[in-house]
């Protein structure tokens, strides 16, 4: 038996969060037998932005039922079933913290469909429970609210029985009681940790490091690492002692930190490969015909006019947005179709791995999307409002990373060195910060004069 659950929480604190709306069916594994809905009126401020996403206002919750007046009916409709939920260590911890302010010790088994579809729809481009529904012609209504998202978690859910033929994977991922509840020294530390983008580190009783990672939300990343059940999250949970973090507020630095930073601590539980990040590259070629060539190439060494890639598939990726860009076509003088079978169009070839274009066109490809000799500097956000970040990058090479005040005046090389925190440059580092550049318009790009240097 299950029960499928949906719960609207008010935002704020960790473990001062409130229910104000929440919705649960009770499902056999074939029909619904039970089903329950209900504002609550969470006795406490709703965040700005939560009311905003779930059109829940405090005015709608005034003569709502409170949580007491609620909590035996969901007992009932719960007992005896296993909490279904999409991303269930969310909700669970959110019901166990009301009825502990009741004094009341909730425990049941739960469910975690995040975790499910990872494992049974490993190809979906995101498991985001709106975004996964729709890709699976799932319809979907009420987004953010607790009824329209049980719903679709029920019928998600309901889809994912389906699959597991074999039912192994339910009976792996089905959690222990107390999976989603974090031991005090475990609450402690996730309480003391910030919401925000950066670089957070797990020690050991010995105070090592054991584990770091980067995240766009510290406290939020770090209460999966102790609330998960894969073999990592085990031993992490068992060693962890204390956590500690840097803000980085740009998400390059993090990912740029990161990686430097597992290379130099070699912490235990990070895994170190020697191989490269990258598998494919895009290398440009001219051939004596006023064309550039584009061809996707296995990618051993870096070549010095190429793009690097994460596998063909996204290689691929990119050159069709070249030829759609730029509209290139069979007949087209400027370049060559990439779809379909091979085609010879004035004496050049095509094929999904290799795209011509015109010599014009390849060198502002190139010039947009690579490092290659470049002198310049990307600012993003800071670690703190009046602040901002910089990445620097001289002769196509990552020099480092660096924050200032937002009325600095950053042009000159010699600012922007006196600031600098030095990262090693190599052929990962450019690829992260060529993905990066593909990836992301945010930046504000600079060139950086040489001649600034002395």
């Amino acid at each position: 038996m299950y029960a499928i659950l949906d719960i609207e929480s008010t935002g704020g604190q960790y473990n001062e969060e409130g229910i104000m709306e929440i919705a649960i069916y009770r499902f056999d594994g074939q029909e619904i037998t039970d089903r329950f809905m209900s504002l609550v009126n969470p006795e406490r401020e709703i965040q700005p932005f939560v009311a905003k996403l779930t059109g829940i206002h405090t005015k709608m919750l005034r003569t709502a039922p409170k949580f007491h007046e609620v909590a035996k009916r969901i007992i009932e409709i719960t007992e005896g079933a296993i909490l279904v939920a999409h991303n269930a260590q969310f909700d669970y911890r959110i019901l166990r913290t009301e009825f502990r302010r009741l004094g009341y010790d909730f425990q049941r088994k739960t469910l975690c469909t995040v975790d499910l579809s990872k494992k049974l729809l490993p190809e979906a481009e995101s498991h985001s429970l709106g975004k996964l529904v729709r890709s699976l012609g799932i319809p979907m209504s009420d987004r953010h609210r607790a009824n329209g998202d049980a719903l679709a978690t029920l019928k998600l859910f309901k889809l994912l029985l389906t699959k597991d033929a074999d039912k192994t994977i339910l009976r792996e991922v089905v959690r222990n009681a107390e999976h989603g509840e974090l031991s005090s020294n475990q609450l402690r530390m996730v309480s003391e940790l910030p919401a925000i983008t950066g670089v957070y580190y797990m020690h050991n009783k010995e105070g090592e490091i054991i584990f770091l990672g980067k995240t766009k939300d510290i406290q939020k990343r770090v209460n999966q690492h102790f609330t998960n059940t894969g073999e990592l999250a085990r031993k992490l949970q068992k060693e962890t002692k204390k956590v500690s973090f840097e803000p980085t507020g740009s998400e390059l630095i993090a990912v740029l930190k990161e990686y430097a930073e597992v290379k130099k601590i070699r912490p235990k539980y990070n895994p170190i490969s020697k191989k490269n990040l990258f598998t494919h590259a895009i290398r440009f070629s001219a051939n004596g015909d006023g064309c550039i060539h584009l061809e996707i190439v296995q990618q051993k060494e870096r070549f010095a006019k190429s793009l690097t890639f994460n596998g063909q598939s996204s290689a691929r990726s990119f050159l069709e947005k070249v030829r759609t860009h730029y509209t290139i076509s069979p007949g087209n003088t400027t370049g060559f179709s990439l779809s379909g079978k091979s085609k010879d169009v004035n004496g050049a070839r095509s094929t999904p791995n290799h795209l011509v274009v015109d010599g014009e066109i390849g060198r502002e490809i190139l010039e947009k999307y690579s490092l290659h000799q470049k002198n310049i500097a990307l600012f993003d956000k800071g670690r703190r409002t009046g602040e901002q970040s910089f990445v620097l990058i001289m002769d196509g090479a990552l020099k480092g990373y660096g924050y200032a005040e937002l009325n600095h005046q950053m042009h000159q090389l010699t600012t922007l060195k006196s600031l600098l925190t030095p990262i090693q440059s190599d052929a990962n580092t450019r690829y992260i910060l060529e993905s990066y550049l593909r990836k992301n318009n945010r930046f504000k790009i600079r060139e950086i004069s040489q001649t600034a240097q002395s």
